[in-house]
């Protein structure tokens, strides 16, 4: 007899020595027994039913082990976490990124209650004019005292600051895009959401607040005037705020004068002063202050001496000295004045032009 009719516990061990370890493996003990296959009727079960001298006994039944029935249940939660997870998701579906805001521009121009005063030196209408104390060129972009917010550290405002400082010095005093030559200067400058916008108001300009190219830089009708200095002035300023815990904002607000002559006047030609305040919102976020990249939201530029009836949004095309224009608005707006102009079209106050 041998396989599963072995005794469950094992062959018995006898007492070492002796003739008994000759027929050790011919001793059965009592579990031997019970596990045989074959066992022998009684003598009384052989007489009553004539029945062989042995039967077949049934094989113990035995419930699984410990460990088979651990590893049955780990196979089953497993299962049932695997279906769980494929209906429901324990991860939230990504919001889907909102469309960035388009620029909003308004542009207005402001028109001369008189003919426009004008001179052969550029620095005597300078002297003569509320630009006489302003800064030169960036110089009067100057960074603000800069402190950390909520969500930013100093060195990340300063870098927003930085980089709308740039996108003005860029847009305002480069003189390639004050003639009109030069755009990709600012172009490289903006998040690349806003580049689709750009290019539209550079390619299709509109006086539909949102396609204006004045709005995005200061450009000079090539074919009507032309810078007489170089040394433009500059005053305003700049400030930084967080609008949430992914957004810096920055408000630049200045005021720029330009002395201007006709295009292809020599230096005997009167030249004459013409005023852009420009206050432009910036919103910054990581990835901006990472790549010194701005997105403009907002554009409000007042500009003049300008002609109410000349179309403003592709080119400016400034009154030069000794021209006129019918004054735009019922009352006189001033450029260097903090308040904001509520007309599409204004008058160009007395007090902004030089007194020569």
């Amino acid at each position: 007899m041998g396989g599963s009719g072995d005794p469950p516990e094992g062959t018995p061990e006898a007492a070492p020595g002796g003739d008994e370890d000759e027929y050790r493996s011919v001793v059965f003990d009592e579990s031997f027994v019970r596990a045989a296959r074959l066992q022998e009727f009684s003598a009384q079960e052989r007489l009553d039913d004539h029945a062989p001298a042995v039967r077949r006994r049934q094989p113990l039944h035995r419930g699984l082990s410990r460990q088979a029935l651990i590893l049955v249940l780990l196979v089953a939660l497993a299962f049932g976490t695997a279906i769980y997870m494929g209906v429901r998701n324990p991860y939230e579906s990504p919001v889907a990124e909102l469309a960035p805001e388009p620029l909003r521009i308004t542009v207005i121009p402001l028109a001369p209650q008189s003919a426009v005063p004008g001179a052969i030196d550029p620095e005597q209408l300078f002297e003569h004019s509320p630009a006489a104390q302003f800064s030169i060129g960036a110089e009067g972009i100057a960074l603000p005292a800069t402190r950390r917010t909520a969500h930013f550290s100093d060195s990340q405002v300063v870098s927003a600051l930085t980089a709308a400082k740039d996108y003005i010095v860029e847009s305002s005093l480069y003189p390639e895009v004050l003639a009109g030559r030069e755009i990709r200067a600012v172009r490289v400058m903006l998040d690349p959401d806003q580049l689709d916008q750009f290019d539209a108001s550079f390619d299709s300009p509109a006086a539909d607040g949102r396609h204006a190219p004045t709005g995005w830089l200061v450009r000079f009708d090539p074919a009507h005037a032309q810078l007489a200095d170089d040394r433009i002035r500059v005053r305003g300023t700049l400030r930084a705020a967080e609008t949430d815990s992914s957004t810096l904002e920055v408000v630049a607000d200045h005021t720029f004068v330009y002395a201007l002559r006709p295009t292809g006047a020599g230096e005997q030609a009167k030249a004459s002063l013409f005023t852009v305040r420009r206050e432009l919102h910036f919103t910054f976020d990581l990835d901006d202050l990472r790549m010194h990249q701005v997105r403009l939201v907002v554009s409000y530029v007042q500009a003049g001496p300008l002609s109410c009836a000349e179309d403003s949004v592709g080119y400016l095309r400034p009154l030069l000295a000794g021209q006129t224009a019918k004054a735009g608005g019922p009352a006189g707006t001033d450029p260097f004045a903090t308040g904001s102009a509520t007309a599409l079209c204004g008058s160009l106050a007395a007090g902004a032009q030089p007194k020569v």
